[in-house]
Parts: structure tokens; C-alpha cells; sequence
């Protein structure tokens, strides 16, 4: 029976890979999080229900590392943007030790989670909006507007904001390194991409977004596009991709798919991807443990609505606080 951790049980992308390892026979799912109420803890057995400080804590790598070497663990998989470089940083220890880390690599990390060493990555490879750092002299004209400001790094929607003038950017600072980015017109889609320990592509799986929740994608549907999944392995190819990861892409004003960024971690929407056809998660794991996975998986065009759950417990099962 292999062991498996997964990190970030509260949100979204912990309770779909979390569910989608359940369905198997063959592993034993821990859980873990920094707060006690997170949902999918209590889709695991008591017994296996972890607590851990918050990714950013100094002690978060360590108490980590330690609930694998204790838990045996031989399989960690975090889904917390934040978490990602930390645990990839120590990964040859968490080997040493017995426990595989499922994520990309440091270096694919790096270049995903810095928007601007992204846009330069892809440049030449795929249609990449200009991008420019702002505060430098490339970044003070030739724009048409509106453009979009956002954080050169950090994930999601936070902190993006539209800029309708010259004379409005001229008044934009903050004390983080923003970018000033070329403002697309067309569709925005979500690629969830899968390539497995060589960097080969196995799965591209486009979705439109159609309604969206504080962030997350609560109705879509998935496309074949070849445009889609061609541009997204190609941003995959050029970051060194060897899970999963999302591929932000919209049209520009002549259609043409463009680049907006990439996440390198399982999505939230991750549920629809895997009704489709391509169970990433379970993939992932066979990959990761040295099993041979398919070199092409194709998928089903279908639609998806979100709804609230309830999962009920008795009170003396909920975790006591730390």
C-alpha cells in the first residue's frame, strides 16, 4: 500500500487530488493543513489527519519532513502555491529519506512563479503579450491602453488591476516589483497540462472558465482546441514541466492564443479535467513512483457546475487546535 501526503486539504486542489487517490485501492491517503476546519481532513481516516504551520513558517519544511519520515510517507504532494519552492528546495532530502516529492522542479518554479522570467522564457516559442517591469525606462511608453498591472510575482487574480491611461500609470507604485503587461481582448482559458518525469507532454485539457468564485472556476467546460493545446505544451516545453501544471492563455485581437501565466501546482478546477478523461492526480502518482503512464491521453468535451458539500462529523473528531 503506498502512502501519500497531500498538503493544502482546505482548498480546492488538495480536495480533488485527495478524492481522486481515495478511488484507488492501492494507497493510503494522509491529509494535511494549517487549519483544523479544512474540509477534505475529514475525508481521510482519523487517524491520518495532519496539522502543519503555515507554509511560509520557518518550521513549516521541518514539521513537514518530519510527518513523512514518522508517517512513512512515500509520496508528498503539495497543491499550496507557497509551499512548492520550500519543499522542492529540500527535495534530494525528502528522497534520501524515503518520501518522493510529486512538483515540478526548483528551476521550474522559479521561472513559472516570476510572470516576467515566464514572458521571457516563452518569448519566440508562443504568442507572449509585451511585458515590461514597471519603474524601468522600457516600461514608460508605446502602450496602448488600457494595459494591465499586475504582481511580478504571486498567484491567482490578486493585486491585477486595468490602467486606462499614461497618465494614471505614471501615478502607480507599490513597494513589490510590479509588470505592466499588454491588455489581450479575446476568451481567457485554462489549460490543465501533464508531463510526466522526461518533460513528455501526456495531456492537455483546455477549459473555459464560465463562472468564477472568489478565484475559482465554479462552471466550465472543457474544449478541444488544437490551437489551446498546442500553445500550452509548448509553455510547458519551455518551463521544463514534469507534473502538472495551469496554462493561463488568451486571445489576442487577431485570435491568436497568448500567454497570460502558469501555475504550477493541481488547479481548483481540477474535477473537471479529471471527468474528462485524465485523472492527473492518479497519473502523477504512477509516474512518480516509477510506473509506466500513457504517452497520449485524449479527453471528452463535457461541462461542469460547482456546488457547496457538507461533510458531517462528530465534534470530538475535529482536530483540537495547536
Amino acid at each position: 500500500m503506498t502512502r501519500v501526503l497531500v498538503t493544502g486539504a482546505g482548498g480546492p486542489a488538495g480536495v480533488a487530488v485527495i478524492r481522486s487517490l481515495l478511488r484507488r485501492g492501492d494507497v493510503e491517503v494522509f491529509a494535511a493543513d494549517m487549519d483544523r476546519w479544512a474540509s477534505a481532513l475529514y475525508l481521510v481516516p482519523a487517524g491520518n489527519r495532519r496539522l502543519v504551520p503555515a507554509g511560509r513558517a520557518d518550521e513549516f519544511v521541518a514539521t513537514v519532513r518530519g510527518l513523512c519520515a514518522r508517517d512513512r510517507i512515500d509520496v508528498l504532494i503539495p497543491t499550496v502555491d507557497v509551499e512548492l519552492p520550500r519543499l522542492a528546495a529540500v527535495r534530494d532530502d525528502l528522497a534520501a529519506a524515503g518520501t518522493r516529492l510529486a512538483s515540478p522542479s526548483l528551476r521550474t518554479l522559479d521561472t513559472c512563479l516570476d510572470k516576467l522570467a515566464l514572458a521571457h522564457a516563452c518569448t519566440g516559442l508562443v504568442r507572449v503579450p509585451r511585458t515590461e517591469l514597471l519603474g524601468t525606462p522600457q516600461a514608460l511608453s508605446g502602450w496602448d491602453f488600457p494595459v494591465i498591472v499586475k504582481p511580478r510575482r504571486g498567484a491567482g487574480s490578486r493585486g491585477v488591476r486595468t490602467v486606462a491611461s499614461a497618465s494614471e500609470l505614471d501615478v502607480v507604485y507599490d513597494d513589490e516589483d510590479l509588470l505592466v503587461q499588454e491588455m489581450l481582448p479575446g476568451q481567457e482559458y485554462s489549460v490543465d497540462v501533464l508531463a510526466d518525469s522526461t518533460g513528455h507532454v501526456v495531456a492537455a485539457v483546455p477549459r473555459a472558465r464560465l463562472r468564477v468564485d472568489s478565484g475559482v472556476a465554479v462552471a466550465g467546460v472543457t474544449v478541444h482546441d488544437e490551437e489551446l493545446i498546442a500553445t500550452a505544451t509548448a509553455v510547458a516545453r519551455a518551463v521544463g514541466l514534469t507534473s502538472v501544471a495551469n496554462v493561463q492563455l488568451k486571445r489576442d485581437a487577431d485570435g491568436v492564443p497568448a500567454l497570460l501565466e502558469v501555475n504550477p501546482r493541481f488547479p481548483g478546477a481540477l474535477p473537471l479535467t479529471i471527468a474528462a478523461g485524465v485523472d492527473m492526480p492518479s497519473l502523477v502518482l504512477d509516474d512518480v513512483l516509477g510506473r509506466d503512464v500513457p504517452r497520449h491521453l485524449d479527453f471528452v468535451e463535457i461541462a461542469n457546475v460547482r456546488y457547496l458539500e457538507d461533510v458531517f462529523l462528530p465534534v470530538s473528531d475535529v482536530l483540537a487546535e495547536t
